[in-house]
């Protein structure tokens, strides 16, 4: 009886058996695994801080005519959000210091001979490096992330490009034309509402600009109607913010493996960016098939297509890596400098008032004229004239640099002017935002902004391009300089010409993001009041 009882009962024991085994074993499996990536993790991280530890001791222990160690990436963690004043402090006290990375010394210098020599007089020495790891992603082999034959290729190509007369009138007569339509959204904006925000729809301006002489097309975001230009947009800005945050992420590497954080928003945006890229691409080459050559040879990435059907090195990836840096050169540093030239605007009225003056005696307008009229009138001859104007610009661009640092890593031992030591492998990185503060080199008065600096006998008159670095210096210097003040001149005489601009709330104190331009943080608040004629 019993036996029967324990044989009836033995094959629902067996299927029990095999049913918690299905449930309980893939169950301990994935703990197991979870178990081991924690293990693996935790020796990762555990070996990363032994072995910086050891080299932080190293490093601070042994001089050897080295630069001062003042912190370590870590302090730049912690003082992330202010991270370019956190330099402004450092740099009062050292002209040249270094920072510590698990893998690398960072050395930071504000000392222009020192600048001289590894941007120009050294300039075989220092590469880009440890760079083009961190911002391959998004630039790719871009002319801001190469070094040698592809940024020589570049280089010539973009060289040439920059110096035609075509592209210089094309480019103008499209400033001239964006900067009336957004005169004309500002004062739709200022009739429905009392504020707008101003550097919102600069980045969307020049965004447009730089699309159609860049690349021939008209994206429009400045309307807000075309969704999928401003979806591309948010994505890179995004994106552009994301890479910076790797100069501080020792761990950056393990999130993108692991696909977490900010890097799986920035696998997420680089989707949107490349399927957007690829697709301008491709139908600019649509149109260049349709269309008579001398019709399509206007804009930047049409030339590079028409060099693309005789180089083979010039594929649509590399056409993509192009658009994306000639994109942050165009578009973020003509709108981010524009945004901190109108926060002073506010913050100092008679200056305003003085490149009123400026632009009314350059133009000879003084009111009644229509926006496109206006607009029109800024010819490459009547710009030259206003000297204020640009002194003021400059003037921006000294306090709060589009680019606020950037740097390169050596490629062997070296010696600085200032007698500090340079290692193979370290890198070594200019700090324009510090600099424009710096009293040994700007006077007393460097906190002020004072357009009065740059001119001599009301005429500007520039500084060494290693004293004031904004636009890079040596053979990587800035070959879109021109083109920049060109554009900002015209968006801002056009703006200010009819417009008197007030900060929403005066006693608001603008901040920035940190990333790799100076973009201010939480938008620019304006009220643009009509200017009548008496004004």
């Amino acid at each position: 009886m019993s036996w029967s009882f324990q044989n009836h009962h033995l094959p629902s024991a067996m299927a029990s058996l095999h049913f918690s085994e299905l449930i309980t074993y893939p169950a301990l499996s994935t703990f197991y695994l979870f178990s081991l990536a924690l293990v693996l993790l935790f020796i990762y991280v555990s070996g990363t801080l032994i072995s910086f530890l050891v080299f932080y001791l190293r490093e601070s222990l042994l001089s050897n005519h080295r630069p001062p160690v003042i912190g370590t990436v870590f302090h730049q963690l912690i003082n992330f959000k202010t991270l370019f004043d956190y330099f402004v402090k450092l740099a009062r006290k050292h002209k040249t210091f270094r920072m510590l990375k698990p893998t690398h010394c960072e050395i930071y210098t504000a000392d222009p001979a020192n600048i001289e020599y590894f941007l120009k007089t050294k300039f075989s020495n220092y590469t880009k490096g440890f760079n083009y790891v961190v911002m391959n992603d998004l630039f790719g082999d871009g002319i801001f992330t190469v070094d040698g034959e592809k940024w020589q290729h570049q280089r010539k190509l973009a060289s040439y490009e920059f110096s035609t007369k075509v592209l210089r009138d094309f480019s103008s007569v499209v400033f001239r034309q964006k900067a009336a339509k957004l005169v004309n959204k500002v004062a739709e904006m200022a009739r429905a509402a009392a504020a707008v925000d101003l550097q919102d729809l600069l980045m969307k301006s020049t965004m447009d600009s730089i699309f159609k002489v860049g690349f021939g097309v008209e994206l429009d975001t400045l309307s807000g109607t075309d969704v999928i230009g401003v979806s591309f947009s948010r994505a890179f800005d995004e994106s552009n913010y994301i890479i910076f945050c790797r100069y501080v992420d020792v761990f950056w590497k393990v999130k993108r493996s692991l696909n977490v954080g900010l890097e799986a928003q920035l696998k997420r945006n680089l989707k949107v960016i490349d399927e957007f890229v690829f697709q301008l691409i491709q139908l600019k080459r649509e149109q260049m098939g349709i269309r008579d050559e001398d019709e399509t040879k206007e804009d930047i990435l049409s030339r590079f297509v028409l060099a693309s059907q005789k180089d083979a090195m010039i594929n649509d990836r590399y056409l993509r890596d192009i658009i994306l840096n000639f994109l942050i050169a165009g578009k973020d540093t003509s709108a981010n400098t524009l945004s901190w030239f109108f926060y002073m605007m506010c913050k100092n009225p008679l200056v305003q008032e003085k490149i009123v003056s400026d632009i009314k005696e350059a133009t000879e307008f003084d009111c009644g004229a229509s926006v496109d009229e206006f607009a029109c009138s800024l010819s490459e001859e009547v710009l030259n004239k206003m000297h204020y104007l640009h002194a003021a610009l400059a003037e921006t661009l000294r306090l709060f640099p589009a680019v606020p640092l950037d740097g390169k890593f050596a490629k062997e031992d070296d010696e600085l002017p200032d007698g500090f030591k340079v290692k193979k492998g370290d890198g070594i990185t200019y700090l324009a935002y510090a600099m424009g503060r710096m009293t040994y080199l700007w006077g007393e008065d460097a906190d002020e902004f004072r357009p009065e600096r740059w001119l001599q006998n009301g005429v500007f008159q520039p500084e060494s391009s290693f004293k004031f670095v904004s636009f890079n210096a040596g053979p990587r210097i800035c070959l879109g300089k021109d083109f920049a003040y060109r554009q900002m001149k015209i968006l801002a005489a056009t703006l200010l010409h009819f417009f008197k601009f007030k900060l929403e709330d005066k006693f608001w104190v603008a901040k920035y993001k940190t990333m790799f331009t100076l973009h201010m943080d939480k938008g620019l608040p304006v009220v643009p009041v009509p200017r009548l004629c008496k004004d």
